[in-house]
């Protein structure tokens, strides 16, 4: 069995004393474990991005942004290798794979824009002979912290603006599926990153909390579970650094009388299946206006259910793959019993599924609940699985009303032909990311992520021109030459323009 140690100062490393395996979700076997890094390896790590802050800050950011574009260049030649990466470790199908990684090269193309959008202000004569204007520059060492169902997508959303912004990063990404985003730090230093610059540290908790504490780590980027992002949200400004941490969600799609039912069902099925329902933009809820749209609906996805082939990632013929590890499986097949327990009508049973020749992956094939209630634990809470309920209300408003009671506030949808009702929707629904017969509204690469309630900690998005704020910080300078030889006199009255 082979060990995935850690990417320091351009150089792969071993650190810590404690090891994990490695699954394939897809035949339950694991080939490799990965390494847990203690706290003195994630400290070398902090050192050595420490260490290469300074010469990176003053390099010209059109040369920072040249590595970006070269990065992307090497990413889309090493696709397939990534998306078999991912899916030997994640599960899901290379499809998807591919779709996950091609939303992330969109977020290094972004910075390499990163010269334009580092531009300050500047005003000319703010008073006589004085001269104004702000820059943003680099924080120092900044961090990231990042989950297992997007381990290619969600680190670039973090660490290549960081770096385009003049930032050294940390990046401690999730010890079940850590290949590829080693894999992807490797590349950055093939297209020029110098060592130091970008090192990842594979680890648990006692890695997390080192980097939450450290002094010299100035920033901390977190994609994960809402009681965790609290968790690194408090911690991480208890010790003064700048924290944004986005939570989980339980998205809600509205599906109004008006709407082209059969189109929807046809996006329901991707947005709640996709990825084994392991995405924080799924759709696990569909609220129906009216019995007969909840009865159309609830019939026509059981029609499509039906249709859809669960397999190995690797068999292009399979709609969905396994769920990333047995723990997890276990916990959404959890979901299952109790929903029924609450009386919650099951009407697909995906439980008991068994792929042929893969007996010992983690496979639970999608579930269809109707009569889903406030209240009840499939209601409320993230299952992270392929599990969807139907929920029934008799009007738009009642809708809304329970989108916006639930704790979360990540992403949304309404499906109709109603324009009137559309804007409404999406003018007052407390939600962050709304789509209109858009299943998975997430923004582009030039746009920012990020849900509100308790789907985010903080007060800025994930990546677009919310990550160039958030990996830097503002200086105004002004400034003023007085004539050679001129002796001025005290002045204690503050200034103005006046």
């Amino acid at each position: 069995m082979t060990s995935i140690g850690h990417l320091i100062n351009g150089q792969r490393v071993n650190g810590g004393s404690r090891t994990q395996p490695v699954y394939n979700p897809a035949t339950g076997a694991s080939h490799h474990s990965v390494q847990l890094a203690d706290v003195a390896t994630v400290q070398a790590a902090i050192a050595n991005a420490e260490a290469a802050f300074p010469a990176w800050r003053n390099t010209p950011p059109l040369k920072r942004a040249r590595v970006m574009s070269k990065l992307k260049e090497l990413l889309e030649a090493n696709t397939d290798t990534i998306c078999k990466l991912i899916t030997d470790e994640h599960g899901k199908v290379l499809a998807d794979s591919l779709g996950e990684l091609q939303r992330g090269i969109e977020n290094v193309e972004y910075a390499s824009y990163a010269p334009e959008l580092l531009k300050g202000e500047h005003s000319r004569n703010v008073g006589p002979g004085i001269d104004s204007w702000s820059e943003f520059q680099a924080l120092g060492v900044t961090a990231g912290i990042t989950p297992f169902n997007f381990p290619a997508m969600v680190p670039l959303w973090m660490w290549p603006m960081a770096v385009a912004c003049g930032n050294t990063f940390v990046l401690k990404p999730s010890e079940r599926d850590p290949s590829s985003t080693l894999f992807i730090a490797e590349l950055a230093l093939q297209a020029g990153l110098p060592p130091g610059v970008l090192n990842v540290v594979n680890g648990d908790k006692e890695a997390v909390d080192t980097l939450l504490t450290d002094p010299r780590v100035k920033a901390v980027s977190f994609v994960g579970s809402t009681p965790i992002a609290e968790y690194i949200y408090s911690i991480g400004c208890k010790h003064g650094k700048r924290v944004q941490a986005l939570g989980g969600a339980k998205n809600h799609a509205v599906i109004m009388p008006d709407a082209d039912i059969a189109n929807a069902v046809t996006a329901l099925m991707g947005a709640a299946y996709g990825s084994c329902g392991e995405r924080c933009m799924a759709i696990p809820l569909v609220v129906a206006v009216g019995d007969d749209t909840a009865d159309k609906v609830v019939a026509a996805l059981k029609l499509e259910i039906a249709r859809m082939k669960v397999g190995p990632g690797t068999d292009a013929a399979c709609d969905m793959g396994p769920l990333v590890t047995k723990p997890h499986f276990e916990k959404v097949k959890g979901y299952v019993d109790e929903g029924v327990k609450e009386g919650a009508q099951l009407v697909v049973d995906g439980r008991g599924l068994t792929v042929p020749g893969h007996e010992n992956g983690y496979y639970l094939g999608p579930c269809l609940f109707d009569h889903v209630k406030p209240g009840m634990v499939v209601y409320q809470e993230e299952i992270f699985g392929p599990v969807l309920g139907v929920v029934r209300v008799q009007s738009l408003q009642e809708a809304m009303n329970l989108i916006d009671a639930h704790e979360y506030g990540n992403g949304t949808c309404i499906f109709t032909r109603d324009g009137e009702a559309a804007r409404h929707f999406t003018d007052h629904i407390q939600v962050g990311m709304v789509g209109v017969n858009v299943p998975l509204p997430v923004p582009v690469a030039y746009h920012s992520f990020g849900g509100w309630k308790r789907s985010l900690f903080g007060d800025l998005h994930a990546y677009g021109p919310d990550a160039v704020r958030f990996y830097t910080k503002r200086k105004t300078i002004t400034q003023r030459w007085p004539s050679a030889g001129v002796r001025e006199g005290a002045v204690f009255s503050f200034p103005s323009s006046r």
